[in-house]
Parts: structure tokens; C-alpha cells; sequence
């Protein structure tokens, strides 16, 4: 499919999913946001598809809205309330996939496109990384399910500070607070996202899958709950043709076809590649 907004290119069994709006630094207008749940669909159908990793074109990551294009189509109340419900037909959606999601934040991360950074399951980012929820400075609340994913994140106090200041978080901060993965040098952050998410392809993806979806659900549910979840989920997996073939490669002694990221820790100093 061709699509405006949007990139999307396959490396092996990896996604990558460009924001292709450099001029507006990959602000999200109108058909972005139709185009993106369409992508969504097909990244969600396509089997072979085991990993995505979500970057900016040029030297930014997303600046969150179009307000330019939004400020020339005026809404009503009602129109506007209608406009991010719709966004949340399709959030959640991405939220939820069910394959390793990673983004790759250069340059500014503002508003939605913070939003669309804390939808992945891995934020991989540059020094020169910012990251702002900037609604308070133009009079509007946090969306894009920002005040769902934050508190889970940084926790409440954190979350609230980060909100009602808008101030600009950089990206050295933002991995402190748990927000970023790993920082890498520009010219090697798209590499170490590909990599990353590259050595995921070779882990079942039924288990990483059903890892992820209850997991998404583990602040609203009660142990009770989530024993259920679990038990059903290795119901599944122990079951697979993966895991009787993971079983019978260690009782033969030969490598697994997925040996954990053990020789992948995520890089703590700034800047320096992992």
C-alpha cells in the first residue's frame, strides 16, 4: 500500500515504521491519523512481521499534534471530544500488539508523539533526545492515553510534575525515570533498534505475544486475575511446536533458538553505544 504519512520497510522479520512528515517534524495531522491504524492492521495480520521498530524521519522523532492544520478546521465541543475518541478506537490497538514494539526517538519526542514513545514496549533513544508533555502550555489536557501510561511508568507525583510544568524532559533524565531503554549515539540508533528488535524474531511468538497482553493488563487486575491469565497462557505455549522444540534442543544440548538478550543490557551512560 502507498501511503503519505508513512514508511514502512521490512528488515527480515523486523517492521520499520518511518513517520514520514519531516517538514512538520512528523507532526501527527489528519492522515497520519487514519493512516496509522491501517498499518496497524496489516503489522497486526502479517505473521512474518515479529518485531517493529517505530522512528521520525529526519532529525526528529514526533511533535505530537498538527496544530497548524488543526487551528485551520475549526471543531465544535462535541466535534473535538468525537476527534480523540477516535483515536482510541485504535490506541489501545497498538498498545496491545501483540509483537515487540521499539521506538527510535531523535530529536523531539513532544505531546502525542511522547504518547506514541510510551505505547512501545522499548524507548531507544539519542543524548539529543527531548521529550515534553506539552498541553499545559497551549491550555489542553494530556492525550493520546498520556495520563493512562505515564503514572505506570514514572509513577503519580512524577507524572503530575511532568504534566502540569510542560517543561522539556531530556533525554538523560527521561532514562533515569524509566522512560528511556537505552541511549545511543545518532548515527547508531537506528542499528541498535534494529538489532534489538532482530533478536526478537528468533523467540516464540506465541509466548512474547500473550507475555506482553497480560502484562498490559497487570495494574488493573488482582492476582486472582492474573493466575488465571497465566495459567491459560502456558496452557497455550506448552502446547506449541516451539516449545517442544525449545525442550528438545536442551535435552540434546544445543543452542537455543532464542538465548535471551543476555548479551544485549541496555546501555546506562550517555551516549555511549551499547
Amino acid at each position: 500500500m502507498d501511503w503519505q504519512t508513512l514508511r514502512c520497510e521490512r528488515h527480515g522479520g523486523v517492521a520499520l515504521v518511518t513517520l514520514d512528515r519531516p517538514g512538520a517534524r512528523n507532526a501527527l495531522d489528519e492522515t497520519m491519523r487514519r493512516e496509522l491504524p491501517q498499518l496497524l492492521q496489516q503489522l497486526r495480520e502479517d505473521e512474518a512481521v515479529r518485531a517493529v521498530v517505530l522512528q521520525g524521519a529526519g532529525d526528529h522523532f514526533c511533535a505530537g499534534g498538527d496544530l497548524r492544520a488543526m487551528s485551520a478546521k475549526p471543531r465544535t465541543a462535541c466535534q473535538s471530544r468525537q476527534r480523540i475518541h477516535a483515536l482510541h478506537e485504535w490506541l489501545p490497538a497498538w498498545a496491545n500488539l501483540e509483537k515487540p514494539v521499539i521506538a527510535a526517538v531523535d530529536g523531539s519526542a513532544f505531546g502525542g508523539g511522547f504518547s506514541l514513545a510510551l505505547l512501545s514496549d522499548f524507548v531507544l533513544a539519542t543524548p539529543r533526545a527531548r521529550f515534553c508533555q506539552v498541553f499545559a502550555r497551549i491550555g489542553l489536557v494530556p492525550d493520546m492515553a498520556a495520563m493512562y501510561l505515564l503514572p505506570r511508568i514514572v509513577g503519580l507525583q512524577r507524572a503530575k510534575e511532568l504534566m502540569f510544568s510542560a517543561r522539556v524532559l531530556p533525554a538523560a533524565e527521561a532514562q533515569a525515570l524509566g522512560i528511556v531503554y537505552a541511549l545511543h549515539e545518532p548515527g547508531d540508533l537506528l542499528a541498535e533498534a534494529l538489532a534489538l528488535a532482530q533478536r526478537f524474531t528468533e523467540a516464540s511468538p506465541l509466548a512474547i505475544g500473550l507475555t506482553k497482553n497480560i502484562l498490559n493488563q497487570s495494574f488493573q487486575l488482582d492476582q486472582r486475575a492474573m493466575a488465571e491469565l497465566e495459567s491459560y497462557a502456558q496452557g497455550l505455549c506448552m502446547d506449541s511446536d516451539y516449545h517442544r522444540d525449545a525442550v528438545r534442543r536442551f535435552l540434546a544440548r544445543e543452542p537455543l533458538a532464542f538465548p535471551g538478550l543476555d548479551a544485549a543490557a541496555p546501555n546506562t551512560s550517555q551516549g555511549d553505544p551499547a
